[in-house]
């Protein structure tokens, strides 16, 4: 017999599925901005209720991803470029902290991800295709959130560099290269490993004043 605990659940999981699913998705481009949001569409591609799928959508309306008008139905937001300024004021308080906390960490399964992600950068290059990097990049910032162990900080991060990477999409075609960017990570993340939390600190402001200034040049 399935409880009323059960059921819940499983809607939440939906839910989480979809709002996942739909966050990447808003935030690679993939939904344009602007463009409306087919509820009837993603329940039958997702393969779930309009319930778990409008819980999702409440949740990207809090992410500044999507906006809702009455009568009208829901949207992907705009990008505003001019907010770059006050995520990037926020993001060099936030995100040294992050990766200072992050390099404090001991044994676990986040390290052995650290670890593992460390290598798998190596292997990226030139030949990379530029959304694998993009994807990469995200991978890289969520892993050092959540390493940082303060889902509060986590949350507000996360939040905040998916602002940042729909900018990037923006200029990403005007940009001569973004693998610089990217292999900025791998000192990153090895100095997190070496539990070197000041370097940790000075290499993460150093990442986020440096995407500021490449995004900046060509807007």
């Amino acid at each position: 017999m399935t409880t009323t605990a059960q059921l819940v659940s499983s809607s939440e999981s939906l839910a989480e599925r979809a709002y996942l699913v739909l966050r990447d998705r808003l935030i690679m481009m993939d939904i344009a901005p602007g463009e409306p949001i087919n509820e009837g569409q993603l329940v039958d591609e997702l393969g779930i209720g309009r319930t778990p799928l409008r819980e999702a959508l409440k949740r990207l309306e809090v992410d500044h991803l999507v906006q809702s008008y009455p009568r009208r139905g829901t949207f992907a937001t705009r990008v505003d470029i001019t907010e770059l300024a006050a995520i990037t004021e926020v993001r060099k308080a936030l995100e040294p902290l992050a990766a200072q906390k992050a390099a404090n960490l001991r044994g676990g399964i986040v390290r052995a991800e650290i670890q593992t992600t460390v290598d798998a950068v190596g292997s990226l290059g030139s030949h990379t295709a530029r959304r694998e990097l993009m994807e990469n990049d995200l991978e890289v910032h969520r892993l050092i959130y959540r390493a940082a162990g303060n889902h509060h900080l986590e949350e507000t991060l996360i939040r905040l560099d998916n602002l940042a990477t729909r900018i990037w999409c923006m200029a990403l075609d005007r940009l001569p290269t973004v693998e610089e960017h990217i292999s900025e990570h791998a000192s990153l993340l090895q100095v997190i490993l070496d539990g070197d939390a000041h370097a940790a600190k000075e290499l993460a402001l150093e990442h986020i004043v440096h995407f500021e200034e490449s995004v900046r040049a060509v807007l």
